[in-house]
């Protein structure tokens, strides 16, 4: 018989290197494509698919070990929790880091954009059109969000599943607006410091908007399927905080390149 012990001694899995190499070819053919090097797109949908195929297999796999098998005992649960904290300051130091390239381009611009920022060339967007509207739509998926966090701790699952169904829309939404903004803004990711920063910043924080719209949307799978209870919801709770960052991210975002960088 094998030891009995509070703790959970992870099993051999085959997803953290299949996940890598995922990561590898989105980043080798983002590389290309930007460059416009043949099979460069083939490589992007081929990383993505990987990367897609490793969050549902993984998930599939932590629910097991969670629900069905009971491995995530009291001490594994305070465990994973430490380890998305330290997940959720990582992401803090990544954003940290680009938001940083933004106050280095604008608090020194350079001769070439006319020693002002943004560059005299550069016809940008404006914050109270449909940045405004989509900062709006996040702060309201944030409520609601939380109101599904309530719902559950109370044990009303129909209210919960309808907020959260609310949450997910809306963070589709926000996609959707995020699209139509970059198909008719006046530059591109070419255009000097600015469009560099601007794409790449907008471009991350839509891509965790993505993510974390998944990450709701398995929770409300889960849900459905009763493995998400009133009184083993960890997972979801991991969910609500990183849709929370990624708000918290966005408004930061919102005044530094839609308010203050603007002439």
């Amino acid at each position: 018989m094998k030891d009995r012990h509070r703790f959970h001694l992870v099993d051999r899995s085959p997803w953290p290197i299949v996940s890598a190499a995922g990561a590898w070819f989105l980043t080798i053919g983002l590389v290309f494509f930007m460059h416009r090097i043949e099979y460069g797109g083939y490589l992007v949908l081929l990383g993505f698919f990987i990367l897609l195929s490793v969050m549902f297999v993984w998930w599939r796999d932590v629910i097991r070990e969670s629900t069905y098998q009971g491995k995530h005992t009291i001490i594994v649960q305070r465990g994973i929790k430490k380890g998305f904290i330290l997940f959720i300051i990582s992401e803090i130091m990544f954003f940290s880091a680009f938001f940083w390239a933004v106050f280095h381009a604008s608090l020194s611009p350079s001769i070439d954009g006319g020693l002002i920022w943004p560059p005299y060339d550069v016809k940008v967007l404006h914050a109270l059109e449909m940045p405004l509207l989509n900062t709006l739509i996040l702060i309201l998926s944030s409520v609601t969000v939380t109101i599904a966090h309530q719902s559950l701790l109370l044990g009303d699952m129909q209210r919960f599943k309808i907020e959260l169904l609310i949450t997910i829309f809306l963070g589709f939404i926000f996609e959707g607006l995020q699209v139509m903004e970059y198909i008719e803004a006046p530059f591109n990711i070419s255009d000097g410091v600015y469009g560099s920063t601007f794409y790449l910043l907008t471009g991350l924080h839509g891509t965790h908007v993505f993510i974390g719209a998944l990450y709701l949307s398995v929770c409300l799978y889960r849900s459905i399927n009763f493995t998400l209870l009133q009184k083993r919801h960890l997972g979801f709770e991991f969910a609500a905080w990183y849709w929370h960052f990624v708000d918290i991210v966005w408004i930061f975002l919102f005044f530094i390149i839609y308010v203050w960088g603007t002439h």
